[in-house]
């Protein structure tokens, strides 16, 4: 049992090593060779540990477990956590693109660009920075004088318009959400009933904003009732 547990937490680090290994695009897009790399790395990681001992297995589900839930505690760390998770690549740097650092996140300079158009952003000289991250996704900051311009920005005071929290989901009850805004089931009957729904069976979405309680009732019909 002692070499077994040993030989899966070894084969657990190593997993994680050889697919980090892989590149950040791995992580953002699955491409094929992306996919049957990630496949046969846990595959032939996996292959070693298989038993047809059901204590084993029980035992190593926990152990795994238990070790995911550590490392991730020890991903705190910022050394572990650059080596086992990674650290954000600067791609694009005041309009230009960032060479030595395109190669160390394995993407093609063709799959940066399609990423980049996804976003909204056809012309990277338009781009003051844009970051892939650990997880692969890609972060775009636009040159300041083509960003949105905010409400602050214009001295506009604008009103909170509340959070919509679901109340009724398919006809049922969401207790907990009703929970969250200090209501209970009779208040709700009273205010579906005040909207002319009686009969919360018929309803397939409803929800009460957090500031004034407002009521938006759906019932799936492409009509939407606002009280």
């Amino acid at each position: 049992m002692f070499f077994f547990l040993l030989k899966l937490i070894l084969l657990y680090f190593v997993t994680i090593i050889i697919i980090r290994s892989l590149g950040k695009s791995a992580f953002a897009q699955l491409t094929a060779h992306d996919l049957a790399g990630i496949f046969f790395v846990i595959s032939l990681a996996t292959g070693p540990v298989i038993t047809d001992n059901f204590g084993y297995t029980i035992t190593g589900l926990i152990v795994v477990g238990l070790v995911h839930i550590g490392f991730s505690r020890l991903m705190l760390f910022n050394g572990l956590d650059r080596i086992f998770v990674g650290k954000p690549t600067i791609v694009i740097k005041h309009g230009k693109l960032v060479r030595e650092n395109l190669k160390e996140t394995h993407f093609t300079l063709s799959e940066i660009l399609s990423k980049v158009r996804e976003e909204g952003h056809p012309d990277i000289s338009l781009i003051d920075y844009a970051i892939i991250e650990p997880s692969g996704g890609i972060s775009i900051i636009p040159h300041q004088d083509i960003a949105p311009v905010t409400p602050a920005q214009l001295d506009i005071e604008t009103s909170y318009n509340g959070l919509p929290i679901a109340v009724v989901i398919e006809g049922r009850i969401q207790h907990r959400n009703l929970q969250l805004i200090n209501k209970d089931e009779q208040w709700l009957k009273g205010e579906l009933a005040d909207a002319g729904y009686p009969d919360r069976s018929h309803i397939f979405y409803a929800a009460v904003r957090d500031d004034d309680y407002s009521l938006m009732v759906d019932t799936g019909t492409g009509n939407i009732g606002d009280k």
